[in-house]
């Protein structure tokens, strides 16, 4: 059994856990500590890299201590140590990243650099039942991405975004609109109780023969509403959340509807594609809800 010890402080959540990998079976997940920074970034409304870094410093070890605990794997027992290199914030990057050469070289372990965006291609391996070739949609704070994961170390990017990634888009609304960081959790819940066919946004590339992202023409429709209805009421602020949404979904759909038709061309011996979608963006219920449709058809 292999035992692998993974520090992440990419951002604005300090984490460490313990996969163990047992011949051909599936990795199975001993232990996931994981810290949010939300209090700490919530009065300036969105992630301050130095602060991160700080926080980082002062939690890591603690984190990387009740890992191990939960695991019942002392760090004796580990094979290897794992950290997030990047693409991130340098500060916590640095942070993570010293953390683990330490912990390796003070327990003679080896060291595994690992890229952010690659985690989320093959996170979803730590399940069963899903083979390679398989398709990615990755939609973060700082990346929105269509890609053909072949294999490790073996990927496509079909599409990516030719202005802001979604996470950002959402997170722009929020502050557009007065809610709290974080923004994209706040648009969802906000956009629950709001009318999501009152406000004609634009759908970002639909229809389009190229296969890319682009979300800074819905934003200047978000702005340009919110200013035209000014002062906004709570329930013009729902409205405009769900519409919002319910645009970003609908332009999503189309884009991965065209992947998943050029992924079976290019792919004709799998039988069944799979999608995953990775990312902060991922955890949007509307957004889940409108590609599991998509995929059902």
């Amino acid at each position: 059994m292999i035992r692998v010890l993974g520090i992440e402080t990419s951002c604005d959540e300090t984490a460490a856990s313990v996969v163990a990998l047992d011949g051909d079976s599936a990795p199975e997940i001993l232990s996931n500590v994981v810290l949010s920074q939300i209090e700490e970034h919530a009065a300036f409304g969105g992630v301050v890299p130095e602060i991160a870094a700080r926080a980082h410093v002062e939690a890591l070890d603690g984190i990387v201590e009740a890992a191990l605990t939960d695991s019942a794997v002392s760090l004796d027992e580990v094979d290897a140590v794992a950290a997030t290199a990047g693409p991130g914030l340098v500060g916590g990057l640095i942070v993570g990243l010293m953390t683990a050469k330490a912990i390796a070289a003070a327990a003679n372990k080896p060291l595994i650099a690992i890229n952010h965006l690659e985690g989320h291609a093959l996170t979803a391996r730590l399940t069963e039942g899903l083979d390679f070739p398989y398709l990615l949609l990755l939609v973060s704070g700082g990346h929105t991405q269509i890609v053909a994961v072949r294999g490790v170390g073996d990927y496509q990017r079909w599409a990516t975004t030719i202005d802001d990634a979604l996470g950002e888009a959402f997170d722009k609304t929020a502050k557009m609109l007065g809610l709290p960081y974080p923004g994209g959790p706040n648009v969802e819940k906000t956009a629950a109780s709001g009318d999501a066919s009152r406000f004609a946004f634009p759908r970002p590339m639909k229809g389009s023969a190229q296969p890319d992202f682009s979300f800074s023409g819905l934003k200047t429709a978000v702005r340009q509403a919110a200013t035209a209805i000014a002062p906004l009421s709570d329930q013009d602020v729902a409205d405009i959340c769900a519409s919002f949404q319910a645009a970003v979904a609908d332009a999503l759909g189309d884009r991965v509807a065209r992947a998943l038709a050029r992924f079976r061309k290019e792919f004709p011996e799998t039988a069944k594609p799979a999608l995953v979608v990775a990312g902060g963006v991922a955890a949007n219920r509307t957004i889940k809800a409108t590609l599991e449709a998509r995929c059902s058809k």
